[in-house]
């Protein structure tokens, strides 16, 4: 199994690029928002990468941080989602709008994907809801560590790899950090800091997905 890809950006094409790592061209399918996102041919790139093989072929798939590799990991194990339906939703919402959509029970924001219809959006949202929890729980782990981990005065004309967050470690530390992760992939879901905050605050759980899970309960409309 190929976890990552690190080496130099060879080409790009629409739905694809090659990256040549240790004298090995690898031709990897991401999705049109991670195209867009990489940098110049001929640089260094890095990509988390998820292998899929069926009898007539092997293709890799390549992603940007390890939250929109578990999105497409858990999208592609939805009856009817085919990896590249997985893209589909993941160009078009982006790991954190997918969180968004999925964890709020927004059937009609996944629909919007290129090849998603009605059904299959709805059961995308069933069956996954209670997954979202943890993937938030990962994208804000990983932009609180990026955050802690970049240089003071960084070049954004410099090309890095992606910030590895380190799944073999608990989900948080303390309950400080939990709860700043927790608060963290509230707001991005669109809650106000006051109302996030106090939801975190009066939810149990000892780390950032339960915390998350409980907070959305207590903001959920009522009635």
């Amino acid at each position: 199994m190929i976890g990552k890809v690190s080496g130099r950006l060879d080409y790009r094409m629409g739905d694809h690029v090659l990256v040549e790592a240790g004298g090995v061209g690898y031709l990897v399918y991401c999705s049109e928002r991670t195209l867009a996102a990489l940098p110049a041919e001929g640089t260094q790139v890095a990509l988390y990468t998820e292998m899929v093989v069926r009898e007539d072929l092997m293709q890799l798939y390549g992603f940007l941080t390890l939250a929109e590799k578990e999105w497409h990991r858990l999208l592609t194990s939805v009856q009817g989602v085919g990896a590249k339906a997985a893209l589909a939703i993941l160009g078009t919402l982006g790991p954190e709008g997918t969180s968004r959509a999925i964890a709020l029970g927004d059937a009609t924001a996944v629909k919007a994907a290129p090849g998603i219809g009605p059904k299959i959006a709805a059961r995308v949202v069933n069956e996954l809801q209670d997954k979202a929890p943890a993937i938030m729980a990962l994208g804000a782990s990983g932009a609180r560590r990026a955050m802690a981990t970049a240089p003071a005065s960084a070049n954004t004309s410099d090309v890095s790899e992606p910030v590895v967050v380190d799944t073999q470690e608990p989900a948080a530390s303390s309950d400080g950090v939990a709860q700043a992760d927790a608060l963290s992939a509230l707001v991005n879901l669109g809650y106000a800091h006051g109302e996030a905050a106090a939801a975190v605050a009066s939810a149990e759980g000892d780390d950032a997905s339960t915390l998350i899970k409980a907070a959305l309960k207590a903001l959920a409309p009522k009635g």
